[in-house]
């Protein structure tokens, strides 16, 4: 620790800062190397584990966004099958020309399943049960189940999947899936 000494010359009268209040170079307030050193690497570290987030959050709102369009997929089919069965027997008619998948008419013995294919934005693409088209990312199959028995009842299950190249009733394995059992009283 320094020591201050504040003298008064005698013969002057001016007032003098003895030398003892002096640092010397060496002792300047400072950072060592060591610790300079120690600073850097923890910084380092944080900023690497930061970049090393960005991949999985990037990934993880990829996957938010296609989980969102393949309920927004879900949703708009369960809109035509239901439009589609609230009109009498023999009518087809949808309300926009663009949201009538042209799915089957009521329901009635469907046993073959129908293929619908969208794009990345969840707009269809292709025409039912057709083939896959180039710019197709999802696949959705409506299966439709038998009627229960009071008969004014009607029941699918929509699966929604992607990639639309890989077909999961086919033993592939889809990067991911929305699944949906409707029914809907007549």
């Amino acid at each position: 620790m320094n020591s201050f000494v504040l003298g008064i010359d005698g013969v002057s009268g001016n007032m003098r800062v003895s030398e003892n209040m002096k640092r010397p170079f060496s002792k300047a307030a400072a950072f060592s190397l060591v610790e300079v050193t120690l600073a850097l690497g923890i910084a380092a570290f944080c900023l690497l584990t930061v970049f090393a987030l960005v991949p999985v959050a990037l990934k993880t709102q990829q996957a938010s966004i296609q989980q969102t369009t393949a309920n927004a997929i879900i949703s708009t089919i369960w809109s035509d099958l239901r439009a589609d069965l609230i009109l009498p027997p023999g009518q087809y008619r949808h309300l926009e020309e663009d949201s009538g998948y042209q799915l089957h008419g009521h329901w009635a013995g469907m046993q073959q399943p129908d293929t619908l294919y969208f794009t990345q934005e969840g707009k269809q693409t292709g025409t039912v049960n057709g083939s896959l088209p180039a710019d197709a990312v999802f696949r959705a199959k409506i299966t439709y189940n038998p009627v229960p028995p009071t008969g004014n009842t009607s029941v699918a299950n929509i699966v929604v999947s992607w990639p639309a190249a890989v077909d999961p009733s086919s033993g592939g394995v889809p990067a991911g899936s929305v699944t949906s059992l409707i029914a809907v009283n007549r």
